[in-house]
């Protein structure tokens, strides 16, 4: 698949099953799935050298969901692409489940690493890319970091890292919707100028005005294969996008509940958009 429209129909899916497992959950981290359903569609569906009837293949691209608490997308990615079969999307966070609310490759399959305290996936892609230069790997590894997430110190020594030793494997996404628990990134602790602290550590950088549009993911993903170093795309998104009730909870979409009426408003409004 790698058709756009096909894409953007996909993306509507993959928001259905994230209010699904989530709805089933009765609470959960909705709004920042929903911010990266488009990187995570056009990587699965169109970029990644991957195979779920073989998920421990030596040379498949990488995944890394740094900002773990988004898993639900991730999730509901890995089922739609074959991995597990989507009746698993309503054990969400359950006694037992295979999909914990944050991700764990040691029960779900198709995680390529564990993620849990923020900051440390990244650290980890970054080792991941190194360790597959080494061995003469073609594999890529493609890395999701939060915004507020990026206010972690170990992001940043581990970015000098991958600048230092050019790791043009490593291809990185920002989730940058400004908002994060307690409150607007700019508010707590702004990142700005992102594009420039990015430069600095000797990665590529570009800033993706609608991180939301997957057309326009796609088109800096291609872009960043093309460079000589690292790359960090920046995706201006919104948090619980596609869904109107999130996207107007803005930081209160962090995590939230949702009753069987949000279900039903949300499964309108995504179907018909689809």
């Amino acid at each position: 698949m790698d058709g756009i429209q096909e894409l953007e129909q996909m993306c509507v899916q993959i928001r259905k099953d994230i209010v699904r497992a989530i709805g089933g959950a009765g609470t959960g981290h909705i709004g920042g799935s929903l911010s990266i359903v488009e990187a995570l569609v056009c990587l699965y569906f169109r970029e990644m050298n991957v195979d779920p009837q073989n998920p421990q293949m030596a040379d498949r691209d990488r995944l890394v969901l740094s900002k773990g608490h988004a898993g639900p997308a991730l999730y509901a990615v890995l089922a739609e692409k074959g991995y597990f079969d989507r009746d698993w999307l309503d054990t969400l966070n359950e006694p037992g489940t295979n999909l914990p609310s944050h991700c764990d490759m040691l029960r779900t399959p198709g995680v390529d690493m564990t993620a849990g305290s923020l900051g440390q996936g990244f650290a980890c892609a970054v080792g991941m890319a190194k360790a597959a230069k080494a061995c003469g790997s073609p594999a890529r590894v493609f890395a999701v970091i939060g915004d507020g997430e990026s206010q972690e110190g170990s992001v940043w020594e581990a970015a000098m890292f991958a600048g230092a030793h050019r790791l043009d494997n490593l291809i990185a996404f920002t989730d940058y919707n400004n908002a994060q628990i307690s409150g607007t990134v700019t508010e707590i602790l702004t990142l700005e100028p992102l594009e420039d602290k990015w430069r600095a550590f000797n990665f590529a950088a570009r800033t993706v005005a609608d991180g939301n549009d997957v057309a326009q993911v796609a088109q800096a993903v291609e872009w960043a294969k093309e460079q000589d170093r690292p790359a960090m795309l920046i995706l201006k998104t919104v948090k619980g996008k596609g869904v109107s009730f999130a996207e107007k909870a803005g930081v209160g979409s962090h995590s939230m509940t949702l009753t069987q009426d949000d279900i039903d408003e949300a499964y309108e409004e995504l179907e018909a958009r689809g």
